[in-house]
């Protein structure tokens, strides 16, 4: 498609005017590297590029409501439990904004913990006579807190949280929604981290979430994830 012919040149934004090496070399400027889809988007529609690089600096790049060193570590945990091996840069991130081997081990060890969630709520669901939900969800939630090691209370909630959405499973997402905003959350943080699923996992994991999200807020349960 010749998107200059589509928009007129008087019209089109300015961004949209770049050539195949004018957006990879923007691209490059920012992040320092290039990666295969970036050099095929250039190659096929540098306007696409363009627009999806401001999308990611707003998305991961620019302060919102965590930390460099609280979002690195939502990204660790999230990385995990979205099976995504293309995790080196946020593992160099982590380091570059002050966090620790320890700390980064610490967030991954809680996608770990999420992950036991599912086998003791099996437990719990088939022989409930023996297992009860209340004995499952205390051992469960004893693991968490050992696995969190140094990361705040609020912070482990949030990881946890993230971690139960991208493996699409709602039940441990409600647990630590609750969790996370009596833990001292607030609505900016969990919306920043619970965005970060557009990456790895896509719009409808993200759109699972937020439906989850909004059903515990109309029981009234934590604040809602926007107006109604």
């Amino acid at each position: 498609m010749n998107i200059a012919r589509q928009w007129g040149t008087k019209d089109m934004p300015q961004h949209l005017l770049q050539s195949e090496a004018e957006a990879l070399a923007a691209v490059e400027k920012k992040r320092g590297y290039l990666l295969t889809y970036h050099r095929m988007l250039a190659h096929s529609d540098p306007a696409l590029l363009s627009a999806y690089d401001g999308f990611y600096e707003r998305l991961t790049l620019l302060p919102r409501h965590l930390t460099m060193r609280e979002r690195e570590l939502v990204w660790a945990g999230l990385l995990v439990a979205a099976r995504e091996a293309h995790g080196a840069l946020h593992m160099r991130r982590a380091i570059e904004s002050g966090l620790t081997a320890a700390e980064i081990a610490d967030a991954v060890a809680l996608a770990a913990a999420a992950e036991s969630f599912a086998g003791l709520e099996f437990a719990s669901h088939h022989w409930a006579q023996w297992v009860p939900p209340a004995l499952t969800e205390a051992r469960y939630l004893s693991v968490t807190v050992q696995a969190r090691g140094t990361i705040p209370a609020a912070i482990a909630e949030l990881i946890l949280l993230v971690c139960h959405a991208a493996r699409r499973n709602q039940q441990g997402l409600r647990l630590h929604l609750l969790r996370a905003f009596a833990a001292g959350a607030d609505i900016g943080q969990v919306a920043e981290g619970l965005s970060y699923l557009l990456l790895p996992c896509g719009g409808p994991t993200l759109i699972d979430a937020v439906a989850t999200w909004s059903e515990v807020a109309a029981d009234r349960l934590c604040p809602a994830p926007y107006n109604p």
